[in-house]
């Protein structure tokens, strides 16, 4: 029976399958431009073929651009375009969102140090409110060119004092293990109300720490990240997450 390029097409079609390469050799070449009606070669021609399977057969003539490529092959290319738009977007995403920031003193020991090197979330509190305990990066209020980086301690609306170094909130005594007793300030200060939309903040390193018992309350609208992640040094790499701050006095 001869081979038309009618019964080709069902070939790629998968209507035909399984075939075997020589087949889909021959079928090619007596289907060629320079094949004659009875199947005798006008001239010489190359064919190379790749994979013969139930998904199709990938045939290559040695015309220029005369390429049949199988669905298996257009799948994995589709697959493949899909990989690298997801990973582009991805990588966007972290680039907005994420910040690299070194720090700059030991306000923040001994969960941040000196020199450490940390990333931050700038749009977290886009869609999620400050809560105590967290850790935020803020325009200085005397000075907007300058960033800090201290510890939410009362939230607004809420009353402070510390009373030989022990914080209370509304008085209650707020718990702190991130506070190494070594760390710890004993003077007074308040009691003192948090204004709306500000917070008040203080470092871990109260004795060391120039935060709003110097300054006074933080507005919302300075605040422009939280901490989340510390990539160096290794040995402190990790998140900066509630358990890792509530571990901060074991260091």
């Amino acid at each position: 029976m001869a081979i038309t390029s009618e019964l080709l097409r069902e070939i790629f079609k998968g209507h035909l399958l399984p075939f075997t390469q020589r087949n889909a050799v021959e079928a090619a070449w007596l289907a060629s431009p320079r094949c004659s009606t009875s199947g005798q070669p006008k001239q010489p021609a190359i064919f190379a073929t790749t994979q013969v399977d139930r998904r199709g057969t990938r045939v290559r003539c040695s015309h220029p651009g005369e390429f049949m490529l199988s669905k298996y092959s257009f799948r994995h290319r589709l697959c493949s375009w899909k990989s690298l738009v997801a990973f582009g977007i991805a990588l966007v995403i972290a680039v907005l969102v994420y910040q690299p920031l070194k720090i700059e003193g030991n306000s923040m020991a001994p969960l941040l140090s000196d020199d450490e090197l940390i990333f931050i979330n700038r749009l977290v509190y886009r869609f999620e409110p400050v809560q105590r305990g967290d850790v935020v990066v803020f325009w200085y209020p005397l000075d907007r060119t300058k960033s800090f980086i201290k510890r939410i301690v009362a939230l607004p609306g809420e009353t402070v004092e510390i009373r030989q170094g022990l914080v209370y909130v509304n008085g209650n005594r707020l718990p702190e293990p991130y506070v190494p007793s070594q760390y710890e300030d004993m003077s007074h200060f308040g009691p003192e109300q948090v204004p709306s939309e500000s917070y008040f903040v203080m470092g871990d390193h109260r004795n060391r720490s120039n935060d709003s018992r110097v300054f006074g309350p933080v507005a919302n609208r300075l605040v422009y990240g939280r901490a989340v992640f510390a990539y160096w040094p290794m040995e402190h790499f990790g998140s900066l997450s509630a358990i890792r701050t509530t571990e901060a006095k074991s260091r």
